[in-house]
C-alpha cells in the first residue's frame, strides 16, 4: 500500500531533516506502548471478555548489537489490519499540513513530533526500516506492518500468540548506539522514568532490569520528584518538547478527594484555535485511565492546560458516556478551575513573568470572561489590555479603576483590528483633551465578554460611544455658523444617503474633521465587520452616522460654501473623501478607491 500524499511529505522531512536529540524516536514510542497498555487496561473494566488480556502490563526494550536491531514491544490493545492502515499509512489529524509547514518554517520538528499526533514516524530518523508485529486483544489474527519510510508499506497476515505490539527497529550505521545498554538506560531513566509500567531492558543471557521507577509520577511526593522529572512527564501528556510555564502538583480532600498534576505549556498549540480541539486533562481511577475525552473536567477556555486528573472516589467501571452527567466531575471542575485562577493570580504579580503567559495564552482565556458566569470577575481581573495610558504595555482592570477620576466611574473601551490604528482613532480625541483613560480591544471575543460583563467591581463597562459625560474642551479657534452648518449638514447627507444616515456635529472631536459611528445601542463597525469576514450574515447593518467637527476649519470652510450653489460639486467631493477618511481611521474599506486615489492626487497637486 501507497502512504497518503502527507506522510510521504512527512516522511522525506523526518528522514533527511532532524538530525539532532534523535533520542526523541526511543521516548515516543515508549508513550505510545503505555498508552496501549491504558487502554487495555480501561477496555478490560467494561469487557469482562479483555479481562485475562489484560495482565501483568510491561514494556519491553531489546537490544541486538550484533545485528543492529531495536526492538520495543508492549502487551496493551494491539492494532489490527484497519488499524495499522489509519494509523500507520495516513495521518487522520488536519494539523498535518501545519506540521509539515512549521518544519519548513523553523528548520526543526523535534518540538513538534509528538503534539502532531506522528510520534511513530520518529523512528525512522534512526531506522533503515521497520517491522511491527501486532495482535488486537480479543481478536484471533495477528499482522505484520512493513516499510522503509519510502512510498508505501506491506500488510499481511501473521502469527503472534499474546495481544500486543512489537516494533523492530532496523538501525542505520551511525545509530548503533540506540543498541548500547547503558545508553538506554540512561534515555529511560532521564525521559521515560514517569511510564506508570515496568520498562524492562531485556539484555539477552544477561537477564532483565527494570529501567524506570514504574509508578505513576502524580502519586509521588512532590519533595522526591525533581524539576526534570516534572519536566517530562509534562512532555508525555502533552507531547509537547517546550518548557512548561506552569507546574501545579496537589492534592485535594474534602468531599471528594483527587490528585491533579496540570501544566500551562510555555508556547501555544498547533491547534488552540481549531474548532474541534481536544480537551487537554487525562482522568484516571485509582491509576487506571479511564479517558482523555472528559468534556466537563476542564472549561473550554482552558483547554489549554495539560495535565492529570486521579480521583478514588470515581467508580472504577464508569463509561466515558456516564462521566459527562457525573456529578462528582462538576465537582472536580470547579475544584480545578479555583486553583488554577488562583495559581495565575499569584503568578500576575510579577509583571514581565506573566506577560509572557498572557501575550500567548491571553485571547483564550478572555473567553471565560464570557462563558464562565461564576468566575467572571476572576477571570476579568486576570485580562491584560493596551490602552490610552500606555504605548508600551498592558493594564489591568484594577490598575484602570485606581486612575479613575472619582466622578467618572466608568471604564471606557473601544474596539478594533490594531492597536496602532485603534490610538489614532478620532473617536478618541476629547477622550484625551479629558485625560480619560481608554482600553483598546482589538480580540474578537472582546467584543462579547464586553457585552455580557456589564461592570468590573461596581464600575461599569461602556464603549467609547455609549459616554454619557462632558467631553466639551476648551476651543481656541471659532465655530462653523449653525445656519451655514446646518445647509452644510442637508449637502453632506443628501450626498452620502447610500452610505449614512445621517451627517451630525460632535464635540467629541478636536484635530479631525469627521469620524464615523453608528447609532446608539447597534452593533458596532468592528463586530459588524468581523461577521462579515467569517461569513457570517447579519440581520440588521448598523447604520453608520458620519460625525464632523464644527470648530475644524475645513468644516467651517465648507459651511461657508454650502450657500454658493456653484460650490455644490466641490462639497460634495470633499464630503466624500471626509467619508473615505473616516472609514480609513475605523479600519474600514473605502467604497470607491479610485476616486479616492484620483481626488488626493488632485488636491496634493493644488497644493504646490
Amino acid at each position: 500500500m501507497k502512504f497518503k500524499a502527507e506522510v510521504a511529505k512527512l516522511l522525506d522531512l523526518v528522514v533527511n531533516s532532524l538530525y539532532s536529540e534523535k533520542h526523541v524516536f526511543l521516548r515516543e514510542l515508549i508513550s505510545n506502548a503505555s498508552d496501549a497498555c491504558d487502554k487495555l487496561k480501561y477496555m478490560a473494566l467494561i469487557d469482562p471478555d479483555m479481562a485475562k488480556a489484560a495482565k501483568d502490563f510491561k514494556i519491553t526494550i531489546t537490544p541486538d548489537a550484533k545485528e543492529n536491531i531495536l526492538i520495543i514491544a508492549d502487551n496493551g490493545i494491539g492494532m489490527n489490519k484497519d488499524d495499522l492502515i489509519n494509523h500507520l499509512g495516513t495521518i487522520a489529524k488536519s494539523g498535518t499540513s501545519d506540521f509539515v509547514n512549521n518544519v519548513k518554517d523553523n528548520g526543526s520538528a523535534v518540538d513538534l513530533i509528538g503534539q502532531f499526533g506522528v510520534g511513530f514516524y520518529s523512528a525512522f530518523m534512526v531506522a533503515n526500516k521497520v517491522e511491527i508485529m501486532t495482535k488486537k486483544a480479543g481478536e484471533d489474527q495477528a499482522w505484520s506492518w512493513k516499510s522503509e519510510g519510502i512510498g508505501g508499506f506491506d500488510i499481511k497476515e501473521a502469527e503472534k500468540q499474546a495481544n500486543g505490539t512489537e516494533i523492530k527497529l532496523y538501525l542505520k550505521e551511525e545509530d548503533k548506539d540506540f543498541t548500547d545498554s547503558i545508553y538506554l538506560r540512561h534515555i529511560i531513566r532521564t525521559y521515560s522514568d514517569h511510564i506508570n509500567y515496568p520498562i524492562v531492558l531485556n539484555l539477552g543471557e544477561m537477564g532483565e532490569e527494570t529501567a524506570n521507577t514504574a509508578s505513576a509520577l502524580w502519586t509521588r511526593n512532590k519533595a522526591e520528584i525533581t524539576s526534570e522529572q516534572y519536566k517530562e512527564f509534562y512532555h508525555h501528556v502533552s507531547r509537547n518538547f517546550d518548557e512548561p510555564w506552569m507546574t501545579m502538583h496537589f492534592k485535594a480532600e474534602g468531599s471528594i478527594e483527587y490528585t491533579g498534576l496540570l501544566y500551562i505549556p510555555g508556547q501555544a498549540p498547533y491547534d488552540l484555535f481549531q474548532p474541534d480541539v481536544k480537551q487537554g486533562l487525562k482522568l484516571y481511577v485509582n491509576k487506571v485511565f479511564i479517558s482523555d475525552k472528559v468534556e466537563g473536567l476542564i472549561p473550554h477556555y482552558m483547554r489549554f492546560v495539560k495535565g492529570v486528573v486521579d480521583s478514588s472516589d470515581l467508580p472504577l467501571n464508569i463509561s466515558r458516556e456516564m462521566l459527562q452527567q457525573n456529578a462528582l466531575i462538576a465537582k472536580i471542575k470547579n475544584g480545578i478551575v479555583t486553583r488554577i485562577l488562583k495559581e495565575l493570580k499569584k503568578r500576575s504579580e510579577k509583571h514581565d513573568d506573566y506577560m509572557e503567559f498572557w501575550k500567548i495564552f491571553g485571547t483564550v482565556l478572555k473567553e471565560g470572561i464570557y462563558e464562565d458566569l461564576t468566575n467572571r470577575e476572576e477571570v476579568a481581573a486576570l485580562a491584560r489590555f493596551y490602552s490610552t495610558k500606555y504605548s508600551d504595555k498592558m493594564v489591568s482592570l484594577d490598575e484602570y479603576i485606581e486612575r479613575i477620576k472619582a466622578d467618572e466611574k466608568v471604564i471606557y473601551y473601544i474596539t478594533g483590528d490594531d492597536v496602532k490604528v485603534l490610538n489614532n482613532n478620532p473617536q478618541l480625541e476629547a477622550f484625551r483633551e479629558k485625560d480619560i483613560e481608554v482600553l483598546l480591544l482589538t480580540d474578537p471575543i472582546d467584543e462579547f465578554w464586553t457585552q455580557v460583563l456589564g461592570s468590573y467591581k461596581g464600575t461599569a463597562i461602556k464603549h467609547i460611544s455609549a459616554a454619557k459625560i462632558d467631553l466639551d474642551v476648551e476651543r481656541k479657534g471659532k465655530k462653523a455658523e449653525e445656519a451655514k452648518l446646518t445647509k452644510l449638514k442637508e449637502i453632506m447627507t443628501e450626498t452620502l444617503k447610500d452610505e449614512v444616515g445621517s451627517v451630525v456635529e460632535t464635540e467629541k472631536l478636536t484635530s479631525s474633521p469627521a469620524s464615523l459611528t453608528v447609532e446608539a445601542g447597534q452593533m458596532s463597525i468592528h463586530l459588524e465587520r468581523l461577521m462579515k469576514n467569517h461569513q457570517q450574515k447579519t440581520t440588521f447593518a448598523s447604520t453608520r452616522i458620519l460625525e464632523i467637527n464644527p470648530y475644524h476649519p475645513l468644516v467651517i470652510k465648507l459651511s461657508e460654501l454650502a450657500e454658493d450653489e456653484k460650490s455644490k460639486a466641490k462639497i460634495e467631493d470633499v464630503t466624500k473623501i471626509l467619508l473615505d477618511q473616516a472609514k480609513i481611521a475605523e479600519g474600514e474599506a473605502i467604497t470607491d478607491p479610485s476616486f479616492f486615489a484620483s481626488k488626493l492626487s488632485e488636491y496634493i497637486l493644488s497644493s504646490f
